[in-house]
């Protein structure tokens, strides 16, 4: 049974890895034991399984990354990571044990009944966590606003009529306050010290995103995206940092599923019945593209930062976008204009806007 093929299930954590094997056939799938997670351990049972070739190996995606997959893809194994939601569970099944799982795994694995997903390259990973480190200072830095307005809104400190908050004039306003207490005084100085440590951090991350656009191995991208309406360098570089590839949808409809902006459905016989969307897939994506999609409510037109945007591009973007502008706006008020309410019709704003996505993918030819 050496050059049988055996379906490997891994269910991975922090320190160690249990290990079920499922040889190729109808036999029940084998507990093999508990390794250390470790780069020596799991080379050594590779060694153990037989060649590299007659061996099959999956794990779920989680906290623990693709070192795993990139090891096992170094040693010639074929390697795939499963998502977590689609593995199929059976009702009235209340017992978890890694053993268990790891079981589980590689009897469904070997049935192919899994679902895999694009493990990003390690250039591509290190840009996605970029664009996430500067989405969670962004969380960081509302949070600190709202905390230093409720601190002077308890201590009924107004700022004068006229100003609005956040505003350079705001500012200057803050910048004049003064406590005789001791004790407020620096808890005003640190909340607001604190707010300006965290919009120091998001702009030296947009510094590093501004370098990728000009040099990194997603730069052609992610300039190209910049010649839609509601799209610039912050979105840009996000949505290519999570997609990765535009090669791995061959349609459309593929981009738009990965990021959950396809309606659910219920059908059964005769009857045919959509729902909301799935929101299913990547939820950083579709949050950029449903926020960009709000710029299409506005009358077609190319000026100002978009217009610079376009300068350097090729005459195909300078076409996909204007059609974009034209059709978005379009289809927006088209909804509205019959009943639709106002989020909906820019979420389906955004499952368009997806499509024009792909489409600047797919002239840009990304590798």
């Amino acid at each position: 049974m050496k050059n049988t093929t055996k379906y490997v299930g891994l269910d991975v954590s922090k320190e160690k890895i249990a290990v079920a094997i499922a040889e190729e056939g109808r036999e029940e799938p084998r507990y093999y034991g508990v390794i250390p997670h470790t780069p020596e351990a799991i080379r050594k049972l590779v060694k153990k399984l037989g060649q590299p070739e007659t061996i099959r190996m999956c794990y779920e995606a989680g906290p623990t990354g693709y070192p795993l997959y990139r090891l096992l893809s170094s040693l010639h194994v074929h390697c795939e990571v499963i998502a977590p939601t689609l593995i199929p569970t059976r009702p009235g099944d209340r017992i978890k044990t890694d053993r268990r799982d790891s079981i589980r795994l590689a009897q469904l694995y070997r049935a192919n009944e899994l679902s895999s997903i694009y493990v990003p390259t390690p250039d591509d990973e290190a840009l996605r966590d970029l664009v996430r480190a500067r989405e969670d200072a962004k969380e960081d830095e509302l949070r600190a606003k709202h905390r230093l307005s409720k601190f002077l809104l308890r201590n009924d400190i107004h700022p004068p009529k006229g100003v609005n908050k956040w505003t350079k004039k705001y500012r200057e306003w803050l910048n004049t306050l003064k406590f005789e207490s001791s004790t407020l005084r620096l808890v005003f100085q640190e909340y607001y010290h604190q707010l300006k440590e965290l919009e120091q951090r998001v702009k030296r991350y947009e510094m590093e995103m501004n370098m990728h656009a000009q040099e990194g191995v997603h730069a052609p991208i992610v300039q190209t995206l910049q010649g839609l309406r509601g799209i610039a360098l912050v979105t840009a570089t996000s949505i290519a940092a999570e997609i990765g590839s535009f090669r791995r949808f061959s349609t459309p409809k593929g981009l738009m599923g990965y990021v959950g902006l396809i309606p659910s459905e219920y059908s059964s016989g005769e009857k045919r019945r959509q729902g909301a969307i799935t929101k299913t897939g990547n939820r950083h994506v579709r949050r950029l593209l449903i926020e960009a999609a709000w710029s299409y409510l506005y009358q077609p037109a190319v000026r100002g930062e978009l217009k610079k945007r376009l300068e350097h591009l090729p005459p195909t973007i300078h076409s996909i976008s204007w059609e974009a502008q034209n059709r978005l706006h379009k289809k927006y008020f088209r909804l509205v204009s019959k009943g639709k309410e106002k989020n909906k019709a820019i979420v389906a704003v955004a499952r368009e806007l997806a499509g024009f996505i792909w489409a600047i993918g797919q002239e840009v030819q990304e590798v």
